[in-house]
C-alpha cells in the first residue's frame, strides 16, 4: 500500500537527517533495495562494506538525481562521453551504471581497487528526492550480505539487517527489474548485463 505523499515527504526528510549524521540508510531503487550513505563520511562508507561484508576491493556506486551531483567525484569527460551516459540516463529503459574516471583524492573505500568510479543517474522518484533535497550523490550498494540476494522489500532489508542500519525509506522497487547494467564509459564494454 503506498504512503500518502506527506508521509512519504517526511520520511525523505528523516532520511536526510540520518545520512547528515553519519548513519546508512536503506532505499527503494529501480530493481532491488539499496543501503546508502553520505559518500564523504568515511565513518559511513566503512560501516556499509561492514554490514555487508563486502570487500573494499570491489568498490560502491554513487547514485544521483542529476549529473552534477557526480562532477564533484570525476575527472572531466569528453563532451562526446558525457553526452553518451547522459543520454543512456535519459533513454534507457533500464538503468545503466558507468564507470568513470574518478578524481586522485577520491577514497579508495568508494572505487575499490580501480581506477574509476561506478555513477547513475536514477529515474525512481524516491532516489530523486531523497538526492535532490540531500543536495547531491550517495552510495548505492544493494540490501544485502556479500553474495546473497538483494533485499526488493523494506521487510526483507528488516529481516537482514535487524538494528545495524538506521533508517529504512519505505517505496517500492520493480519486481520484475535486474540491478543496473554497468559499462565503462570509456570503451562501452559491459561488465554486468
Amino acid at each position: 500500500m503506498k504512503k500518502p505523499a506527506s508521509q512519504q515527504s517526511n520520511q525523505v526528510e528523516q532520511a536526510i537527517k540520518v545520512l547528515q549524521q553519519g548513519g546508512i540508510i536503506a532505499y527503494p531503487t529501480e530493481a532491488v533495495y539499496g543501503l546508502g550513505c553520505n559518500p564523504d563520511d568515511l565513518a559511513a562508507v566503512k560501516k556499509i562494506l561492514r554490514i555487508k561484508q563486502r570487500e573494499k576491493d570491489k568498490g560502491l556506486i554513487l547514485i544521483a538525481a542529476s549529473f552534477d551531483q557526480i562532477k564533484p567525484y570525476i575527472q572531466v569527460l569528453e563532451k562526446n562521453i558525457e553526452e553518451k551516459l547522459l543520454v543512456s540516463w535519459r533513454d534507457s529503459a533500464k538503468p545503466i551504471t558507468w564507470l568513470v574516471p574518478v578524481k586522485n583524492e577520491i577514497s579508495d573505500y568508494l572505487t575499490g581497487q580501480f581506477d574509476t568510479l561506478a555513477v547513475r543517474v536514477s529515474k525512481h522518484p524516491l532516489v530523486k528526492e531523497l538526492c535532490e533535497k540531500f543536495g547531491g550523490a550517495i552510495v548505492s550498494t544493494s540490501a544485502n550480505r556479500a553474495k546473497q540476494e538483494a533485499a526488493r522489500t523494506s521487510d526483507q532489508v528488516e529481516e537482514i539487517f535487524e538494528d545495524e542500519i538506521d533508517f529504512i525509506l519505505e517505496g517500492e522497487t520493480d519486481p520484475n527489474a535486474q540491478p543496473s547494467e554497468i559499462r565503462d564509459a570509456l570503451t562501452n564494454k559491459v561488465i554486468r548485463n
